[in-house]
C-alpha cells in the first residue's frame, strides 16, 4: 500500500459520535489513487446505527457549543486556518493522490478551503438580531437569530476539501453541529482530514462526525433522519432532486441547500479581445480536467470571431501537458475513476455520431483522457445539452449577440456563466440577461470567493453559500415579543 507522506496518513478510522473508530458494517472500502491505481487506505464502512449515533451525539453536543462565546468559536476557526498553513503540503499531497488533482488545482483548492475557514471565523460576531416596530400598544418586538442545530453535509469528489469546508466551517462557526458524508472516492479530503484539523484546533468532541458509508446503506437515512435541520448537498441534479424530495416529503420537514449540476456558457462577442478570451477559455474548461460544476461546458462565439477563436483555441489546447498530476507542469490529470472515463468516452462517440467535428482528441492512458475539442456543434447535440464533467468541449457559432444570448440561456441549468467583450458595461447588460446565479464579464465562469454569494438558478440548485448568505442558510429567526402593558383583547 502506498500512502502520502503525512502526519495525517493514518486515517483508516472515522470520527463517529466523539470517537475515532471503524464503521460497523464489516464491509470494506478501498480508496485508490486515480492516476496510479495504488491503494491509499482501506476503511470499514459505517452503518445506519453509526449514523444514528453520530446525529444523536451531535444534537447532545450542539447546545453547549451554541452557548459558547462567539470569540471562542472564532478562535477554533482561526486555529484551523493556522493548521491549514502548517499542513499545507500534506493537504495538497492528499488532494493530488486521492482526487487526481493536478498540483495547480490542489493549490487552488487548498487556498479556497483556507479562505472559507478565515471568512467563517468572522461569522460569530456578524450574527445580529433586530428590534422591529409593533402596532400593538405596549409591545416590544424582537427577532433573535439562532443556529439551526445539526447540519448534515453530503460532499462531492471533485473539490472535496473545499466543498465540504464551504458548509462545515460556517455551520460550526454559527453554533451548529455537523455530520459529514463524504464521497466514497474521496473520504479523506472530503471529511476525515478536516475532522483531524478541527480536532487539533480544539473543537469539542462530538460536534463533528464523519460517516463514510455506502449510499445504498445510509444515503436516504442520512437525509430522512429526524435530527438534522438542514441538508447541504453538492452533486448532480438527479441526486439533488431525490434529496429535496426526501427532505420535503418525509415526516421530518427540513431545510436544504443544493448546489447541483451546471452547463456553463462561455460567450465570446465579436468585439472581444481574442487572446484574452482564448486564454480564459483554456483555463475555464480544463482546470481539474473539467470536473468542476462551474467549468465551461459550451463555448459560444459570435460569427465574425469564430474562425480566429477556434484556430487559436485549438493551438493552445494541443499544447497542454497531460498525465502525472504530481508534476508541476501538468494541466490535465486523471478523471476520478473508470466509470467516469467510460461516460466521457461515450460522450465523445455520441458527439461524433451526431455530426460534431473533432478538432483535438487522443486516446486515454489509464484514467487520463487527453483534451477533446469539437467544432460544428449545435445546441441540440448532447455535448451542448448535458453537463460534461470532463476534458471535452464544443464550440457553437452565434449569428449575433442576441443569438448568443439565446444559446446561452438554452439550458435547464443556470449555475455560472461568462461573457467576453471590449465594452464592460455592455458585458454587464448581457450578463444580467443570462439566467444564471453567477455571471462574469471578461473572466472564466469558475469563480468562488468566500464573501460573495455562490449558487444557481433553474436546475442548478437552491440557496446560496458564503459570507452573509451562509449566515442566512445556517441560522434561523425566532420572533419574541414582550407585552409591557396589559393589552385589551376583543373578547
Amino acid at each position: 500500500m502506498s500512502t502520502p507522506s503525512s502526519a495525517y496518513a493514518n486515517l483508516e478510522l472515522q470520527p463517529i459520535a466523539g470517537q475515532w473508530r471503524a464503521g460497523s458494517t464489516g464491509r470494506r472500502l478501498e480508496v485508490l489513487d486515480p492516476y496510479t491505481q495504488e491503494r491509499l487506505l482501506t476503511l470499514s464502512l459505517a452503518s445506519r446505527e453509526d449514523l444514528d449515533a453520530a446525529y444523536r451525539k451531535a444534537r447532545e453536543a450542539q447546545a453547549a457549543w451554541a452557548d459558547t462565546a462567539p470569540a471562542e468559536r472564532a478562535r477554533v476557526l482561526l486555529e484551523a486556518a493556522r493548521i491549514f498553513d502548517e499542513r499545507r503540503e500534506e493537504i495538497i499531497d492528499w488532494l493530488i493522490r486521492e482526487s487526481g488533482s493536478t498540483r495547480i488545482k490542489a493549490q487552488i483548492e487548498w487556498g479556497a478551503a483556507r479562505a472559507i475557514t478565515l471568512e467563517s471565523a468572522s461569522l460569530p460576531s456578524r450574527v445580529h438580531g433586530r428590534i422591529v416596530a409593533s402596532n400593538v400598544p405596549g409591545k416590544e418586538s424582537r427577532v433573535y437569530r439562532a443556529p439551526l442545530g445539526v447540519v448534515g453535509v453530503i460532499s462531492p469528489w471533485n473539490f472535496p476539501l473545499h466543498l465540504t469546508q464551504r458548509s462545515l466551517a460556517p455551520a460550526l462557526a454559527l453554533g451548529n453541529a455537523v455530520v459529514v458524508k463524504p464521497a466514497s472516492d474521496t473520504p479523506v479530503t472530503g471529511g476525515l482530514l478536516l475532522a483531524r484539523i478541527f480536532e487539533e484546533a480544539g473543537l469539542p468532541a462530538g460536534l463533528l462526525s464523519v460517516v463514510v458509508g455506502a449510499g445504498s446503506e445510509i444515503g436516504d437515512t442520512f437525509v430522512a433522519h429526524p435530527i438534522p435541520a438542514l441538508i447541504s448537498f453538492t452533486g448532480s441534479t438527479q441526486v439533488g432532486r431525490g434529496i429535496g424530495g426526501i427532505a420535503s416529503g418525509g415526516p421530518h420537514l427540513k431545510h436544504v441547500a443544493l448546489e447541483l449540476g451546471g452547463n456553463s456558457p462561455f460567450v465570446v462577442l465579436a468585439d472581444a479581445d481574442l487572446e484574452q478570451a482564448v486564454n480564459a477559455a483554456v483555463v475555464g474548461k480544463f482546470l481539474h480536467q473539467g470536473q468542476i460544476c462551474m467549468a465551461i461546458n459550451r463555448i459560444i462565439v459570435e460569427q465574425p470571431l469564430l474562425e480566429a477563436f477556434t484556430q487559436r483555441f485549438v493551438e493552445r489546447v494541443k499544447a497542454l501537458p497531460y498525465g502525472d498530476p504530481s508534476r508541476p507542469e501538468t494541466v490535465i490529470g486523471p478523471v476520478i475513476n473508470a466509470r467516469q472515463l467510460a461516460t466521457l468516452k461515450n460522450k465523445v462517440a455520441t458527439a461524433q455520431a451526431e455530426g460534431a467535428r473533432l478538432l483535438v482528441g487522443g486516446e486515454a492512458q489509464g484514467n487520463v483522457l487527453p483534451p477533446h475539442v469539437f467544432g460544428d456543434v449545435s445546441a441540440d447535440m448532447e455535448i451542448a445539452r448535458e453537463e460534461i464533467f470532463g476534458p471535452l468541449v464544443g464550440i457553437q457559432a452565434a449569428r449575433d449577440a442576441e443569438h448568443a444570448l439565446e444559446l446561452a440561456n438554452g439550458s435547464e441549468y443556470g449555475l455560472s456563466s461568462a461573457v467576453f467583450t471590449a465594452d464592460l458595461e455592455r458585458g454587464v447588460r448581457f450578463a444580467r440577461r443570462i439566467h444564471a446565479g453567477m455571471s462574469h464579464v471578461n473572466d472564466i465562469p469558475v469563480n468562488d470567493e468566500p464573501n460573495a454569494p455562490f449558487g444557481g438558478e433553474k436546475n442548478s440548485g437552491l440557496g446560496r453559500f458564503n459570507g452573509d448568505w451562509a449566515i442566512d442558510e445556517f441560522t434561523t429567526d425566532q420572533w419574541i415579543t414582550l407585552q409591557h402593558a396589559p393589552r385589551p383583547y376583543p373578547f
